[in-house]
């Protein structure tokens, strides 16, 4: 049986970026990896086709509790399917839903936890599941957030936006590879070659300048609007909007910018995220 690394993030937080990235270090060609062919390389903790094997009801009928008592089989089936370790997606909170583990730590190896600043996520967050930024502040302020099940995705425990990001980073180690999506934009050949590194896949240093460059948003932007993309939410014009950071304060009013700083003081201070003057 394998190992897994996880690749977690809470949601719109660069997740699928980092993806891209290394499935085309992985690839090395001469021209961008299919965005739609990220399953080559990764698992992904929340397809239903995992948890299918392990129910005779519909996965629409289970609560997610019962959801949950599936996850740690499920992730065991994860490792069991490749050789060697095996890169997993998730924006499942780390730790328990009602004494039940969301994550077999049993098979896992270690962690890659992309964080981004939580008054950018909300606008992609609004965009994505289609509802007001003031929905999507109350839901990345509740603690007892979760996505439901559909038809692309099991439910998952999410869990507060700032609670997410203690739940992964609360105790650094050589294990857990922390990833700021801010230095992705800002400084992308060294961010990205230390997760190349951090999983040990050696030091191609101009396979590591073209990745960034096949990975880059408007490369990932051209490619979904000549082929689409199997991630895309129905409530999105496109997945990859922009990339950018600091979009909000051309957005944002100043109480909904409050309204996140009050609920994620401590984690955002610690990223350096809070605003001047609040």
């Amino acid at each position: 049986m394998s190992s897994i690394v996880w690749l977690a993030s809470y949601p719109k937080s660069g997740n699928t970026w980092v993806r891209a990235f290394i499935h085309n270090y992985l690839e090395d060609s001469h021209e961008p990896a299919d965005i739609n062919s990220l399953d080559k390389y990764f698992a992904d903790d929340s397809k239903p086709y995992w948890y299918e094997p392990h129910t005779d009801r519909p996965l629409s009928e289970l609560s997610i509790k019962e959801i949950c008592e599936l996850r740690c089989r499920v992730h065991r089936d994860i490792a069991a399917s490749r050789q060697g370790s095996v890169i997993v997606k998730t924006h499942g909170y780390l730790g328990e839903y009602e004494g039940i583990p969301l994550h077999e730590m049993a098979v896992t190896a270690g962690a890659i936890y992309v964080v981004r600043n939580p008054l950018d996520v909300v606008l992609s967050l609004a965009d994505h599941f289609g509802i007001s930024i003031d929905e999507a502040i109350a839901f990345m302020n509740d603690p007892a957030t979760g996505s439901p099940t559909d038809e692309a995705n099991v439910g998952s425990v999410l869990g507060s936006w700032s609670g997410h990001v203690e739940s992964w980073t609360g105790t650094e180690g050589a294990n857990l590879h922390l990833v700021r999506y801010e230095d992705l934009v800002d400084r992308p050949a060294k961010a990205f070659a230390g997760i190349v590194s951090f999983l040990n896949l050696g030091k191609n240093s101009p396979g590591i300048k073209k990745a960034v460059r096949f990975s880059s948003f408007q490369t990932l932007r051209n490619l979904e609007a000549k082929r689409g993309f199997v991630e895309k939410s129905p409530n999105s014009k496109r997945f990859f909007r922009s990339g950018r950071k600091n979009q909000w304060p051309s957005t944002l009013s100043r109480d909904q910018v409050a309204a996140l700083v009050d609920a994620h003081r401590e984690q955002m201070s610690r990223f350096r995220y809070v605003p001047p003057g609040y």
